[in-house]
């Protein structure tokens, strides 16, 4: 069975059809793209699968469970986190406290522990820091835990907002255009970091338009375009696929 299963979903804003009877499926352990040109649908599919929007028609499964109908919390809740293609960190908090906040979905303790700093809730308190430190030095950050999230370089914001999905132990990583607006050096560490994740045991499902990333990095692709799916399979049949040409780069290139 795919960790992730997408069937025949569909989703339509008024008389716009932006995602069209699409079937996916993410097999775990696996590193999986979805591409296609501006407008293509792909931050759609994510928003589906996080539970932003509802789908039109169709049923989306995670380890076999339906989460059509979920709210993002609950969907997170499953062992799903993202993201975001323009970053959604706390500016206003630690590079550390951002973490921590991503740690909230696998907390236990209920306000009145932290209210009444109760023996428990000082406890998960302090395993929730501990392991905040642990995935900052995993992505390179430790150093700047103190920082407000807003002072760090846009590259370091990248991976302080995957450590931050990380801090909820998911079962699959929604990336969403990660290597946007990052230089050649920060490309090659994202896809050391994105190989590590995987190899950490966290399946990784990613939206990109850097090709050579892509292409250097999946173990399947999807390619989207208006909506529908034009191609899938290995990135090097998705390289040579007429129709993906085609949707790149116009008829008759």
């Amino acid at each position: 069975m795919a960790l992730l299963s997408l069937q025949g979903i569909s989703k339509s804003f008024g008389g716009l059809r932006a995602v069209q009877e699409l079937s996916i499926e993410v097999e775990r352990g696996a590193i999986v793209s979805l591409i296609g040109p501006n407008g293509a649908g792909k931050s759609t599919v994510f928003n589906l699968i996080t539970g932003i929007y509802r789908p039109t028609s169709g049923e989306i499964l995670f380890g076999g469970r339906r989460l059509n109908g979920l709210k993002p919390n609950a969907v997170a809740g499953t062992g799903i986190m993202r993201t975001f293609q323009n970053i959604r960190l706390f500016a206003f908090m630690t590079v550390l406290e951002n973490v921590m906040v991503g740690r909230h979905v696998r907390m236990h303790a209920k306000l009145w522990d932290g209210g009444l700093h109760t023996p428990f809730g000082k406890r998960e308190e302090a395993a929730t820091a501990e392991t905040a430190r642990e995935l900052l030095k995993y992505v390179g950050l430790d150093a700047y835990e103190s920082e407000w999230a807003r002072n760090l370089p846009y590259g370091m914001q990248r991976k302080l907002e995957i450590a931050r999905a990380l801090a909820a132990e998911p079962a699959l990583l929604l990336l969403d255009e990660p290597a946007a607006g990052a230089n050649p050096t920060e490309k090659h560490r994202l896809m050391e970091l994105v190989r590590a994740i995987r190899d950490r045991g966290v399946t990784v499902f990613l939206i990109e338009h850097d090709m050579k990333l892509v292409m250097g990095i999946s173990d399947y692709v999807h390619v989207l375009d208006y909506g529908e799916k034009i191609a899938e399979g290995t990135p090097e049949s998705v390289r040579r696929n007429p129709r993906v040409i085609e949707a790149y780069l116009g008829k008759g290139a």
